[in-house]
């Protein structure tokens, strides 16, 4: 019993200093009823007034204002004292009867929004006032203190706060009482990170990135492997159907959407471990989609399918007649939900607007590698024709089109395309001429006529084989960023034998 005694705590006293005031009446009112006296600031005082709940204020405690145009308003020995205090510590217990000072069991506090002024291109003055300084204090000293403290640092945490006191009533667990620390240190991490990053800016002189919203996926690329994602997915897809999405399923996505992003006219792609198997524009979806499926249906099962555009209910029939894993889109007309739904584990996610971090990092050795996103993009204007004959507007056309793919390929990477459709690719091969015998084999095995394709790498060629081989299946025109010492052989190769070339200066590797 002695045990259980020192482990459980009775709320008696709650600081409550919060924006986030919805979802919190009820847990006041609790707590109210089990005799909790209230401590607060501000618009929050006035809130749990409202509620018929009487709350003592932290200007009489303390017997300052709030001052400095409301920058400091907690920061006070009998705050940080009543949140500080070892109940246990009997020098704490005789100090804070000496200064009068309260011990305070629960902590409800949120931090200014630092994240979302820096996202709104507020000025910096406005930014460096939502730098939390009592806030953030509060949190950790109560969380330091969570043998004696529950710490509530975020509205996330209303909802197990008060399924804990409708278990319990005002009182707590040691078990509890750490879980809620933990949370706590999880947001003072991540909100200084932030800070961090605001100041740091493209200097990159340290990393730290905090990674909310964690969701334990079934397993990680493969079944002996525990897998997490750290992302707010809901922020970017609404799931419609099917079944939990997994690391592989995420992996894919994160690629899909990435492809497709670089696409403005009516584009379907399906991609197969992270890369295109099948990719067409076309005037209308259903053609996008059957000249996508024709690159090569034999991968597209069990594959991810992406567009741009709305689906209807024709485009959802022709797709329906495949097995496959996702399909994203910008919405769905009902009758091709009922289509598409048919298939019970089918996951079907609308693509919502949103920006991405123009930042990727991965973790290797014992670091992290981090490095802007590739989101340069060729013109047409930016081509610099290197060969004698100049390549045509529809070849321009679909050079940039191979170029798009290549760009999102595993190096080492050929693409060959042909009236805005992908024809075959050779993707993460040790070399460029294996890429390229891969995409020709392929190309031929669907049927696909290479006579006035053409060729996309996404690296230089440094000899002239590639663009022989290319040549003599039928390419006439090639698009490379050039840049090796031995670039004019493949131009020679090309000017000898009728065939067209323009080089973009940028390379592409995606390893």
């Amino acid at each position: 019993m002695r045990c259980f005694m020192l482990e459980n705590k009775k709320i008696k006293t709650a600081l409550v200093s919060v924006f986030h005031k919805d979802g919190l009446d009820e847990i006041l009112k609790l707590l109210h009823a089990e005799g909790v006296n209230f401590i607060s600031t501000g618009g929050t005082q006035s809130f749990i007034e409202s509620l018929g709940i009487p709350c003592g204020s932290v200007e009489n405690l303390t017997g300052y204002p709030s001052i400095l145009g409301g920058r400091v308003k907690t920061l006070h020995p009998k705050v940080f004292g009543g949140i500080l205090n070892r109940r246990e510590n009997e020098v704490d217990q005789q100090q804070i009867t000496q200064y009068e000072i309260p011990s305070i069991d629960l902590v409800i506090v949120d931090l200014y929004p630092f994240e979302e002024t820096v996202a709104s291109s507020a000025d910096e003055s406005a930014i460096i006032e939502k730098i939390d300084i009592g806030g953030i204090s509060l949190i950790r000293a109560a969380a330091k203190n969570y043998k004696d403290v529950v710490i509530v640092a975020s509205k996330a945490q209303y909802a197990p706060l008060l399924a804990m006191l409708k278990e319990k009533g005002a009182s707590s667990s040691l078990e509890d009482r750490r879980w809620f620390a933990k949370e706590a240190f999880a947001v003072s991490s991540g909100y200084d990170s932030a800070i961090f990053n605001y100041f740091d800016g493209d200097e990159a002189s340290a990393f730290r990135y905090a990674g909310n919203h964690a969701k334990t996926l079934r397993y990680g690329e493969n079944p002996h492997q525990k897998g997490v994602f750290y992302g707010n997915f809901e922020e970017m897809f609404d799931q419609l159907h099917g079944k939990e999405i997994s690391y592989n399923n995420l992996l894919d996505i994160d690629a899909a959407v990435s492809l497709i992003s670089e696409f403005d006219d009516t584009t379907f792609a399906i991609l197969k471990h992270n890369n295109a198997c099948g990719l067409a524009s076309r005037e209308t979806l259903v053609e996008a989609w059957k000249a996508a499926l024709a690159g090569d249906p034999v991968s597209a099962f069990g594959g991810v399918l992406i567009t741009n555009r709305p689906i209807d209910k024709e485009t959802a029939e022709e797709m329906h007649k495949i097995f496959f894993e996702v399909c994203i889109a910008p919405g769905y007309t009902a009758d091709a939900l009922e289509v598409l739904e048919q298939k019970k584990n089918r996951i079907i996610l609308v693509q919502k607007p949103f920006k991405a971090s123009n930042r990727q990092f991965r973790s290797l050795l014992n670091g992290v590698l981090v490095q802007d996103r590739d989101l340069y993009r060729e013109k047409p204007e930016e081509l610099k024709q290197v060969t004698e004959k100049a390549v045509t507007p529809a070849e321009v056309e679909d050079l940039l089109f191979a170029n798009k793919i290549v760009k999102h390929s595993k190096s080492n990477a050929i693409v060959l395309a042909k009236n805005r459709q992908l024809c075959a690719s050779g993707i993460g091969q040790t070399s460029r001429v294996d890429a390229l015998r891969q995409a020709i084999e392929k190309a031929r095995s669907f049927d696909f006529d290479l006579q006035g394709a053409v060729m996309a790498s996404d690296a230089f060629f440094p000899f002239a084989d590639c663009v022989e081989i290319a040549h003599e299946a039928g390419v006439t025109a090639v698009i490379q960023p050039g840049g090796s010492v031995r670039d004019n052989d493949s131009v020679e190769y090309c000017d000898k034998n009728g065939m067209a070339m323009v080089m973009t200066g940028i390379r592409h590797f995606k390893h």
